[in-house]
């Protein structure tokens, strides 16, 4: 990530997600805590994916949204995904980043139970795998294709 964007993702994208999910009903440790994992899924898909800029993005969105919705539902994880997409100034990657929110967030709200089952870092990481398998598959978005990723 480039520290312009990066310096910009810290002074202007940790306020509005945190301030997202205290809105949508979270306390503040939980708010932080959501900060926490959007800080490692980001860190996580890089390093998985690193100069495969379309790749780790559907999975930092499939991933990020698959957890927030399993650990705090649907209504979360949605108004954390618009706070995000609010600082976006391409609409076709917000576009696709929206349609992998939509699928994590059906993956999570049907793996509720094995998500929580997990402490936060083991449970991304999981679902880092499973979003990779998607990834490969062609069942993730990408703006290239407008649909279906891959390799």
């Amino acid at each position: 990530m480039k520290v312009r964007r990066l310096a910009s993702w810290v002074a202007h994208g940790v306020p509005e997600i945190y301030r997202a999910a205290v809105e949508a009903g979270l306390g503040r440790r939980d708010a932080v805590r959501v900060l926490e994992a959007s800080a490692y899924v980001l860190v996580l898909a890089r390093k998985r994916y690193p100069r495969r800029w379309r790749a780790e993005n559907a999975v930092r969105h499939f991933v990020w949204q698959a957890w927030l919705t399993a650990t705090y539902g649907r209504p979360v994880a949605e108004a954390v995904g618009r706070a995000h997409e609010r600082m976006s100034r391409d609409r076709v990657d917000s576009s696709v980043d929206r349609g992998n929110n939509l699928l994590g967030q059906a993956y999570g709200e049907g793996h509720v139970e094995q998500i929580r089952s997990r402490a936060m870092r083991p449970a991304l990481s999981e679902l880092a795998d499973e979003a990779g398998r998607m990834w490969d598959a062609g069942q993730l978005l990408t703006a290239s294709t407008g649909s279906g990723g891959g390799t």
